[in-house]
């Protein structure tokens, strides 16, 4: 995988959403910003990319994304009651019609039994008409830091196309 991978899967993406009249936001703390970037150097881009917002620290998540305490302090930062939290407040705050949100451990350190390096979690929210639905999967990635960095930008872009065609 490399960049050419990315960079085709931002442009599928950008497109069905073009094709849909929709538009995207991003929430990333492991992966700081890189899907915003990905998307955002696609001349264009700006017709369907709504915010991007980087919440690294726990403080940000709550702060910027609305995710309550409790959530952390019960579920840790990498967890899927996180990220779904993430990927409704930056749909909530941006008004778009699709979220995503990433949360994991990167490496090379950080990780622990329960959750080891490579541990991602994301989240896609979808803006419905009496609210959002919300999807979330637990990725666990090899190699190092910008292996598991990339590889969850890959998926984070994928699963945003493939839930896009769930849109209604």
């Amino acid at each position: 995988m490399n960049d050419s991978d990315l960079k085709k899967e931002a442009a599928a993406l950008l497109e069905a959403l073009r094709d849909s009249r929709m538009s995207i936001a991003t929430a990333e703390s492991c992966t700081g910003g890189w899907v915003a970037k990905t998307l955002t150097d696609i001349p264009g881009s700006s017709d369907v990319f709504a915010y991007g917002i980087v919440s690294y620290s726990n403080a940000a998540k709550e702060s910027l994304l609305g995710v309550q305490p409790s959530t952390l302090s019960t579920h840790g930062a990498v967890s899927e009651a996180v990220v779904r939290e993430m990927a409704q407040g930056a749909i909530n705050i941006s008004g778009a019609d699709i979220a995503v949100a990433i949360s994991g451990v990167a490496g090379p350190g950080g990780g622990s039994d329960g959750k080891p390096v490579g541990t991602v979690w994301m989240a896609w929210a979808l803006r419905r008409s009496g609210g959002c639905e919300v999807f979330a999967e637990l990725h666990r990635y090899q190699g190092d830091r910008d292996e598991v960095r990339t590889q969850s930008v890959l998926a984070a872009l994928r699963g945003a196309h493939e839930r896009l065609g769930q849109h209604g």
